[in-house]
């Protein structure tokens, strides 16, 4: 019989989880008011990054919002989000990362194709402004990541189309979230990989410019395609050394 090892949670992944449950057991009810990090670290006996970073993974669930001054809040249009299970929004194998890939994959090729029809001049300030960081942050990991999701809502937003972003937003924020510390290591500290994925991306964006959907739908699927097999390699390699 074959089962799959157990692998320990990290406590922010243990927080997520007392937060998921309280939203969804309607504990915490939508408008909601969460404590501030530092009543809910002493609550939970926790480190207070354990908790921004559980907020980060409850953010890119859909289910809270992070207002600036005001605090931390549930949202009161779950109805519209995508109902994922907790156990999907924090992944820790490889089939459960390729299923997401391919999701992913599915939603980005079919919104960058809408986005090359409707996208605006507005838009592609937009996108040439965050290429540029992504230019500029080779090398550095955690802005380059930050420019890719950037990148990638851009697009999202540039199909006019508010459940195409929506359900963007919700599968690329499980993803990068879930695999920010591998992301980082096998994406974007390297150079020659990170210009590689720059590269990519330029592509993209010329074929929005153009208004070409075609083009706009296949430079999407390669740059995913090459985006997998690299993530999917790194789980072939830390496999191999258990």
């Amino acid at each position: 019989m074959e089962l799959r090892k157990i692998k320990p949670k990290k406590i922010y992944e243990e927080v997520t989880e007392i937060l998921y449950e309280k939203i969804r057991a309607g504990e915490l009810k939508p408008g909601d008011r969460l404590d501030s990090v530092e009543q809910l670290a002493e609550q939970l006996q926790v480190s207070r990054s354990a908790i921004r970073e559980a907020l980060s993974a409850l953010k890119a669930m859909g289910l809270i919002e992070i207002k600036q001054g005001s605090g931390t809040f549930v949202k009161s249009n779950q109805s519209n989000q995508l109902d994922f299970p907790l156990s999907t929004a924090i992944l820790t194998n490889k089939q459960d990362i390729s299923h997401l890939l391919e999701v992913r994959k599915i939603i980005e090729v079919g919104t960058a194709a809408s986005a090359a029809i409707h996208r605006t001049d507005e838009d592609l300030q937009s996108m040439m402004q965050i290429l540029d960081e992504m230019k500029h942050a080779q090398g550095n990991g955690e802005l380059g990541e930050k420019a890719d999701f950037q990148f990638h809502a851009a697009i999202s937003a540039a199909s006019q189309n508010p459940l195409l972003a929506t359900l963007l937003d919700q599968v690329s924020g499980l993803m990068f979230e879930t695999m920010k510390e591998t992301r980082r290591i096998w994406l974007y500290s390297k150079k020659i990989t990170s210009e590689k994925l720059y590269e990519e991306h330029m592509q993209i964006f010329l074929a929005i410019k153009q208004q070409n959907e075609e083009h706009a739908k296949h430079a999407m699927a390669s740059h995913l395609s090459n985006v997998e097999k690299v993530l999917l390699q790194y789980f072939e390699t830390t496999e191999t050394k258990k």
